[in-house]
Order: C-alpha cells, then sequence, then structure tokens
C-alpha cells in the first residue's frame, strides 16, 4: 500500500511539474517583466553575457551566451516558442553563428527549443538528458551525449560539461567556461524570486531520477571547479560563496528531515512538523512528503 502511495505521489508530482516546464503558451509579460529577460553582459567576464529567467513558466531558465570570435556557445535555451527571441537577443550582441548548445538538463524551460537550434549547431547533453527527453516525449532529444563529463572548443574558448551526479534530476550538468572562472549550474542551484514575485525552492524531479540525499554531495563535485562567478538555473548572477550558502541549507533540510524519520515522525505529520522558516524555501506539502520517502526507503 505504501509503494502504492508513493506511486501515486511522484505521479501527481510530474504532472505539476509538467505542467510548468512544459508550457507551450508564450505568456504576455508586463513592460517591467520584458526589460528584466533581456540580454545583458556578465559584469567582468568579456565575451559572456545571459539571457535572464528566474521561473519554469514565465521566463523560463538563465540562457548564456558565450561570444568567442569564431561562433557562439549557448547554455540552454528556454521554452519551444523561444528560439527566434533568443537569436534575436544573440543577434544584437555578436554577427557570429551559434556553434553549440549545451544543455543543463532535459526540462523544457531549459531545453525547449533544442530542436531548433540543430540544423545549425550541435547541441550537447548528458546521456541521461537524452533518455529523459525521449522518455517523456518531449523532442529534440541532443545527438550528442556524454556520461561523465566532454569539452568543446571555439577557436581558443574551451566550454566544459561536467556530470558529478543526482540532484535536481538524474542528467545535471554543470557547464564551465575555465577562462573565465564561470560556471553555468542549470537547476543545482537556484536562487531568488519568479516574476511573479513568489520564492523558488529547490525541486527534487524523482520521475526523472533526482536525489535529495545526493544533492548535496553533487554540489561538492561543482566545488572542485576553480570558479568566481555562477549563472545559476534560475535568479541573478552570483558567486561561489552563494552557491555554499545554498548547499548548507539543502544539508540542513536533509538533516532535519532525517532526524524526524529517525524520531518516528509519520508520513503524514512531516509537513507540518519540518521547520523551513529560516531556509525561506516555500516547499508543498507533497513535495516534503516525496522527499521523506525517498530518505525513509519507502
Amino acid at each position: 500500500m505504501k509503494r502504492i502511495i508513493f506511486i501515486i505521489v511522484l505521479t501527481l508530482l510530474s504532472i505539476a511539474t509538467l505542467g510548468i516546464v512544459t508550457a507551450q503558451q508564450r505568456p504576455t509579460l508586463t513592460p517591467e517583466q520584458l526589460a528584466r529577460v533581456q540580454i545583458h553582459p556578465v559584469p567582468g567576464k568579456a565575451g559572456l553575457y545571459v539571457i535572464p529567467g528566474f521561473d519554469g513558466s514565465l521566463s523560463g531558465g538563465n540562457v548564456a551566451v558565450r561570444v568567442t570570435g569564431n561562433g557562439v556557445i549557448l547554455v540552454d535555451n528556454k521554452f519551444a516558442y523561444s528560439a527566434s527571441d533568443i537569436i534575436r537577443q544573440v543577434s544584437s550582441v555578436t554577427t557570429e553563428p551559434i556553434s553549440y548548445v549545451l544543455n543543463t538538463h532535459h526540462h523544457s524551460d531549459h531545453a525547449g527549443s533544442n530542436a531548433d537550434f540543430m540544423p545549425a549547431a550541435q547541441v550537447i547533453g548528458h546521456e541521461n538528458v537524452r533518455r529523459n527527453i525521449i522518455r517523456n516525449d518531449l523532442g529534440g532529444a541532443p545527438p550528442i551525449i556524454f556520461s561523465h563529463s566532454t569539452s568543446v572548443f571555439v577557436g581558443d574558448v574551451e566550454a566544459q560539461a561536467h556530470h558529478f551526479g543526482r540532484g535536481h534530476t538524474n542528467g545535471d550538468s554543470v557547464i564551465y567556461f575555465p577562462d573565465l572562472r564561470t560556471v553555468h549550474t542549470g537547476d543545482l542551484f537556484i536562487w531568488g524570486d519568479r516574476l511573479d514575485g513568489s520564492t523558488m525552492a529547490p525541486f527534487i524531479d524523482y520521475a526523472n531520477g533526482g536525489s535529495a540525499a545526493e544533492w548535496s554531495a553533487t554540489l561538492d563535485g561543482l566545488l572542485t571547479l576553480d570558479f568566481d562567478t555562477v549563472i545559476p538555473g534560475h535568479g541573478p548572477i552570483l558567486t561561489r560563496a552563494d552557491v555554499r550558502t545554498f548547499q548548507d541549507k539543502f544539508s540542513r533540510l536533509v538533516l532535519r528531515m532525517t532526524r524526524l524519520i529517525d524520531a518516528g515522525v509519520s508520513r503524514d505529520d512531516i509537513a507540518t512538523r519540518l521547520e523551513l522558516d529560516d531556509l525561506n524555501w516555500p516547499f508543498a506539502p507533497r513535495a516534503v512528503q516525496a522527499i521523506f520517502d525517498e530518505l525513509s526507503g519507502q
């Protein structure tokens, strides 16, 4: 019976998530919201720009734009309808063609327009990104995949893709520009508020291999890289110290949950017993229960 309940919860979570990350209708943004999602340079990082994204519904994920002098490297590409807008924004800062598109994970607010870039650019993702896109029938599965790490070079510019383990999904990848000491983390690291003003919380996509138990260790892998600047999956440009803050909060979340489980708190009561106020992560009760199921082994 517990297993049946767990499967039902995962199904409901998957449906709720798909409602966010597979949105295909272009939303109507206010002038103020539109101004916030326009391309701008990353301070102190010559040739690197970001097309901002603050959520999985209105604005998609952050897109990194690396202008190399010989072609553009994109990291992520928002929704299925976003390709033309991304191309327009990129053309406002360079005439170079888009040569590579690197996926941080499979969700459609990050990799939704893969297919539109494929005729002219190489689209690359972790092997689980391809599996998840095909299994969820999302379209645009990357034709080039890697297992642990890979690099692309455009002229003298290198972009590295690393898979350090599970967290948000089982295909999370960190894209690293070593010459700029900058990473794009995808949704392994998010920060702040959505365009509508509500606050984001980490999402563990259990239907696609995510893991709360392994998330902090995956961030340990990220922190082995030499970087000082971070483009998160959603939110403002941040620093290495902010990743450590996020990791500490996540570790506290898991520790508190584990202690409550060890103390015999039930699945039905866990959402009301778990202290979250100091983390400023507004988890829905069903999300707390899904973490409970993983950590308790149910």
